[in-house]
């Protein structure tokens, strides 16, 4: 058995295990989560039966103890390797840290991985109601002819933790993320585009970005985060800084990402949109 731990974020968990999971699976090897036996309690993995309370008091406390042996991927420059090698020669381990990482293994066994991590409907419905109402109102009071494409773009507006995060580099103001979405819109010209913002930042307005972004229809859900995840998997594009709340919205339907690496939205083009497989890759 394989415990797999961490400390971290929801989406910094989710692809901790999806990499601990994807190893167990190629392995033969059936691997709990201990974060997601009761924290995060948004998805089908949380109603397994070896992902419960129990399991992880279990594994906690055998770790702490030392009776049960742990891998540690913690820094950047462990010994992958070696690490792997303890994994394979103890049958019941703890797994631990942001840098475990069997990318191809993860990249073959995904569908899995997205199953288990599929939202619960009791967020993913109201959601997906409201997107319907917002699309319905768009169309409606649209300046372009109902006959033309409707486009989704989803926008991550992330602060709070990312005024420290990379001594700030990825802290964008509205007018950034505006301009992006300006930028969005003369890529998808004749097209009606909904923009849904998605962020942790209580002062972001839908008003706000409606005047900055006079050229495409503005929705702020103000959802909690299974409800935004979900929000963002739904749109046809997403655009944001780096960040796995991102990546990992990508990840359910491969929708195109645009990673804002910079303040330079003009800088933005159709290429610059790519899938799941190409970010997860090249997180930072």
């Amino acid at each position: 058995m394989i415990f797999a731990r961490d400390k971290s974020q929801m989406c910094n968990n989710l692809l901790q295990y999806g990499h601990v999971y994807a190893w167990g699976r190629e392995h033969g090897r059936r691997v709990i989560s201990m974060r997601f036996s009761y924290k995060y309690q948004y998805f089908h993995i949380c109603h397994t039966r070896l992902t419960g309370f129990g399991w992880y008091l279990l594994a906690k406390y055998a770790a702490a103890l030392g009776l049960l042996p742990t891998a540690s991927f913690k820094s950047s420059d462990c010994d992958r390797e070696a690490l792997e090698q303890k994994m394979l020669r103890h049958k019941h381990i703890v797994v631990s840290g942001w840098n475990v990482r069997f990318y191809d293994l993860f990249l073959k066994y995904r569908s899995e991985i997205v199953e288990l991590f599929r939202i619960d409907e009791r967020y993913t419905q109201p959601v997906r109601e409201k997107m319907m109402v917002e699309g319905q109102r768009s169309i409606l009071n649209s300046q372009f002819s109902i006959l033309n494409s409707q486009t989704t773009l989803g926008v991550h507006i992330r602060r709070g933790d990312y005024a420290q995060w990379q001594e700030g580099r990825y802290l964008f103001s509205d007018e950034t993320y505006a301009a992006y979405i300006n930028r969005f819109a003369e890529l998808h010209e004749g097209e009606s585009v909904d923009v849904y913002l998605s962020t942790n930042d209580p002062k972001v307005s839908a008003q706000h970005y409606a005047t900055l972004c006079p050229h495409v229809n503005i929705h702020h859900l103000k959802g909690s985060p299974p409800e935004d995840l979900f929000m963002l998997s739904e749109c046809d594009y997403l655009v944001g800084p780096p960040s796995t709340f991102s990546l990992v919205a990508a990840m359910y339907r491969d929708v195109p990402l645009y990673r804002m690496e910079n303040s330079q939205a003009e800088e933005m083009t159709d290429e610059g949109f790519r899938k799941f497989d190409y970010w997860f890759r090249r997180i930072i």
